[in-house]
């Protein structure tokens, strides 16, 4: 066989190994490859999907959970206000019932945050029908400081109308104020001054001549904003109290839109010290109220910063469930937010007392999600990045194999036809036509 044969068979059989080899292999490499390299694009973008859309499922009930149980906590102090229009009208049978309704909280003493007994009520009134109060129980205490209610300037924020709407209410009605308390600006706040007031339930008595007079129980607010200073949407422990800095909180709002819970204290709507209403966030007003650190809020009033402020206000209002994202201070935030189904008079359905805000700083909610979805794209790369060197490797030492089994083969078939039998027992016609 001449060399040139040789050659052309050797490479003939290793072409044949190498499209039955090679190529099938290298795509299979291939397709696992981009298999591996799509499925982890695929499990990164699921990853990030799952756990928003989980999170703000478990936030969204989580506000429910949280408006339900104001609510009920609301719904047991009006009990007690039925309560207190039976008893014996007697400063002792009073302060007994006061001092036997209370409720733990947490507070800073000393440094140390410390769990202590509190009375539910600051206050607790007894006035006849011309207002003047009759029995009076202050912190515990008996106060010998009675004053004539029905005029606004002798309350204790010096503006406060509870008795003349209180007056107009038929029997086993209750008249419940808005939180009432005198302003803590950021200065203040700064300094460790946090927001104090109450919440005023008050119910009409009669006698057989008519109105007698009216029973007040005046909840301290410490009770109510406990449910959502403590509150952490992402994380079932509670703090002593959240940071707005986290972007990660909880607050209260009431059925006119006023914030009346917040971490940070200076957004919480107040009085001034002459019993007026500070002034709330408006478009016309925030650069300048920025600047001074009073920054009471409205979210009726803060459709400027971004429209969905004012939907979110609106829909609670209405007495909806929902989840939406808005703007504010230039970062992007949601909110789960839930109605606070406790009605009174004065607090009608839909809106109720008001609704309960769970929200978190969008890019810091996102953020382990991301770092958990760049981990799975960086093992996917990875993944990706061995199979090719695999697929190299083996193709290196596949070429080395077919070049022995080729060597091999070609051996074996110089051994059965031996060099230059090539045309040993061929036909010639034209000798068979000479004969």
């Amino acid at each position: 066989m001449s060399k040139t044969n040789k050659d052309k068979r050797f490479f003939n059989i290793g072409g044949v190994f190498f499209l039955l080899i090679v190529i099938p292999l290298s795509l299979m490499a291939f397709l696992i490859a981009n298999g591996m390299f799509k499925l982890g694009v695929t499990i990164k973008q699921s990853t990030i999907s799952a756990i928003d859309q989980k999170s703000q499922e478990d936030i969204k009930a989580r506000a429910v959970n949280t408006a339900n149980a104001v609510a009920s906590f609301l719904m047991e102090c009006n009990k007690d206000l039925q309560v207190a229009t039976i008893i014996p009208s007697t400063e002792a049978v009073y302060k007994q019932f006061v001092s036997e309704n209370n409720k733990s909280v947490w507070v800073k003493r000393d440094g140390k945050i410390q769990q202590v007994l509190i009375p539910l009520y600051k206050e607790m009134a007894l006035i006849d029908k011309n207002g003047n109060e009759k029995i009076k129980i202050v912190d515990g205490q008996a106060s010998k400081k009675l004053v004539n209610v029905s005029d606004p300037a002798n309350t204790t924020y010096k503006s406060e109308d509870y008795f003349a709407k209180t007056k107009r209410l038929n029997k086993g009605e209750v008249y419940i104020s808005p939180v009432t308390g005198y302003y803590v600006n950021k200065v203040d706040f700064d300094k460790g001054q946090r927001f104090s007031g109450i919440i005023r339930f008050a119910t009409p008595i009669f006698n057989q001549d008519g109105f007698a007079g009216e029973i007040i129980l005046s909840l301290d607010y410490r009770h109510l904003a406990e449910f959502t200073d403590q509150l952490v949407p992402t994380q079932a422990e509670k703090v002593f109290e959240t940071q707005t800095a986290s972007g990660n909180y909880a607050y209260m709002v009431d059925h006119r839109g006023y914030v009346i819970s917040h971490p940070s204290d200076f957004h919480i709507v107040g009085l001034n010290p002459d019993g007026t209403p500070v002034q709330t966030v408006t478009a016309q007003n925030a650069a300048d109220l920025a600047k001074k650190g009073a920054e009471a809020l409205n979210l009726f009033q803060l459709g400027f910063m971004d429209p969905n402020l004012f939907t979110i206000a609106k829909e609670a209002a209405q007495g909806k469930t929902s989840i939406l994202m808005y703007k504010f201070a230039g970062i992007t935030k949601f909110v789960a937010y839930a109605p606070i189904k406790f009605y009174a008079s004065n607090l009608p359905e839909p809106a109720g007392f008001g609704w309960i805000g769970l929200g978190l700083d969008v890019e810091k909610y996102n953020h382990e999600a991301l770092k958990v979805s760049k981990e799975i794209e960086k093992e996917s790369k990875a993944w990706t990045a061995t199979i090719i060197l695999i697929l190299i490797a083996s193709m290196i030492i596949l070429f080395f194999i077919m070049l022995l089994l080729v060597r091999g083969i070609s051996r074996s078939l110089q051994s059965e036809i031996p060099e230059g039998s090539e045309g040993v027992g061929s036909f010639d016609d034209d000798d068979d036509d000479d004969k």
